[in-house]
């Protein structure tokens, strides 16, 4: 990156943190504030960046920052798809565009997980990569509460031996869901297939995983998740979940919803699982 995309890149930064509110991300307003907009701590809070990284982004001292690290702050700083492709350019890297698997969420998508505090929601691409969650989906699935992108990616977790999901299955459940997962990463490759991450993703898992490798060589191409899943939660117990996944128009990216009918058991854990969040309960020693 040359001087003056630096300083550019820079003064992008700052003029979009200001203007997005506490309320437009779903930070509390009490108090009063000292700067228009976002604070710095809140956008690397919300990017998954460090508050030295992003002091230094803002005022020209660092260049060159990672492509996953321009996503994040697309989607923290709710830039429109053209303030998207414009940030990528002043960093020196190309759009996401024919061949990659964008991972840009619409403003308008970011609204509204913001306001669906009370059902757990979740945005996975067509890979099975969660890309963002509410803060219940985080306390409800160990696989949205951060980590790498691949810990995220839900095949990824799955066979290369990560402590089990909350989710119960059947053997028979399990197989399938298996088969649902490799299916989703081929077909992703064959629309994708310029896309660095996913491609090494699927050569690893085919290289570590015999198992991941035997289901692929198989080639049985379907879909269909299941519609209802049974979590089991080291701090609510059993919930029932009805399992909504939902195109978001313009993009390949899907919008999951766990939602539970309204006065049942499990709406009840699920209403008291977002009033403890990300906290756990240790028993006290005997």
């Amino acid at each position: 990156m040359d001087t003056r995309a630096t300083d550019e890149l820079a003064g992008c930064l700052r003029s979009w943190r200001e203007r997005v509110s506490p309320a437009d991300v779903g930070l509390p307003t009490n108090g009063q504030r000292r700067v228009s907009g976002l604070r710095r701590e809140e956008v690397a809070q919300l990017a998954g960046v460090s508050m030295d990284y992003l002091t230094r982004l803002e005022q020209g001292r660092a260049s060159n920052p990672s492509a996953s690290v321009l996503a994040s702050l697309a989607r923290a700083l709710r830039l429109s798809d053209i303030e998207r492709d414009h940030l990528y350019r002043l960093a020196g890297q190309a759009p996401p565009g024919d061949g990659v698997i964008d991972t840009h969420i619409p403003a308008s998508v970011l609204r509204l997980m913001d306001r669906l505090s009370d059902v757990a929601v979740m945005v996975t691409t067509v890979a099975g990569e969660i890309v963002a969650a509410n803060t219940l989906a985080m306390a409800l699935s160990e696989e949205a509460a951060g980590g790498t992108r691949r810990e995220r990616t839900l095949a990824w977790r799955r066979f290369m031996g990560f402590p089990s999901s909350r989710v119960m299955k059947t053997e028979e459940d399990r197989i399938d869901a298996e088969v649902v997962l490799v299916a989703d990463l081929q077909s992703a490759l064959a629309r994708y297939p310029a896309d660095t991450f996913l491609t090494a993703l699927v050569s690893d898992l085919r290289e570590q995983s015999p198992h991941f490798d035997e289901l692929w060589s198989e080639h049985r191409l379907r879909s269909g998740h299941a519609k209802q899943k049974h979590f089991i939660h080291p701090e609510v117990g059993e919930l029932t979940l009805d399992c909504d996944d939902l195109t978001i128009e313009g993009s390949d990216l899907r919008l999951v919803v766990f939602s539970a009918a309204p006065g049942s058991v499990s709406a009840r854990a699920l209403e008291l699982l977002g009033a403890i969040g990300l906290q756990r309960f240790e028993a006290p020693p005997a």
